[in-house]
């Protein structure tokens, strides 16, 4: 259901997840329309900037060195990691969300940005009640993130506009599915997400109840316009 939300500036935190060039240049992991995502993602960052909010950029960067490689983990034929190989100019963060001086930057070995140890205290820290989450890709590092956030008691603002996957289906089905468990959070745009960062009032979707959305193949663009 939808309904107004305001949310404290001061007690929230922007988090951009993985948008790397490798999610542009990489025929393996290209983002559809990720020019778009960019330009949401952009906006968030332009307003958190503005407004005191904090900003941390997270980057998927496969260091074996750091986390030995995991049973059945896929490598090349030279044994790297098959992607987000951490020696690979392609792991650098896109410069349209670049972070600036002061900005955490969490490299990460798995896929969701608590995955390190680091965030949570660093939210923790700072007061942090809301985090803002963008990111790709939907289902798989955005998802885990999400879903790590909740039960550490941080309420979850998923910007569905500055996320993407591998496809439009797959990105889709990956809000719908964090919708139907986002508790205590909301999903929004980014031009609500930049009004609520501001302070002011915005309308975003809410779960009025634990898997409100019992979506199929035919018809989950129309619930997923409707968040």
């Amino acid at each position: 259901m939808r309904q107004e939300l305001s949310i404290d500036p001061k007690r929230a935190a922007l988090i951009l997840i993985d948008l790397q060039e490798e999610q542009r240049h990489d025929p393996y992991y290209v983002v559809p329309d990720l020019n778009g995502v960019l330009a949401n993602a952009r906006r968030l960052l332009d307003a958190a900037r503005a407004n005191g909010v904090r900003v941390v950029h997270v980057a998927y960067k496969r260091d074996f060195t750091a986390v030995p490689r995991r049973p059945f983990e896929p490598v090349t034929a030279e044994g790297r990691p098959t992607f987000s190989d951490v020696s690979s100019p392609l792991t650098a963060i896109c410069s349209e969300v670049g972070p600036s001086v002061g900005e955490t930057v969490i490299e990460k070995n798995d896929a969701s940005a608590f995955c390190t140890g680091e965030l949570e205290p660093l939210l923790r820290d700072s007061g942090v009640d809301w985090v803002i989450v963008a990111g790709v890709w939907t289902e798989a590092c955005v998802a885990a993130t999400v879903r790590d956030a909740i039960p550490r008691g941080f309420r979850v603002l998923l910007v569905k506009d500055a996320c993407g996957s591998g496809t439009t289906a797959m990105h889709q089905a990956g809000i719908l599915n964090l919708a139907n468990r986002l508790n205590g959070g909301a999903i929004t745009t980014a031009e609500t997400a930049c009004r609520l960062i501001a302070g002011e009032v915005g309308d975003v979707w809410v779960a009025e109840k634990q898997v409100p959305i019992l979506f199929t193949f035919a018809d989950a663009e129309r619930h997923y316009d409707a968040l």
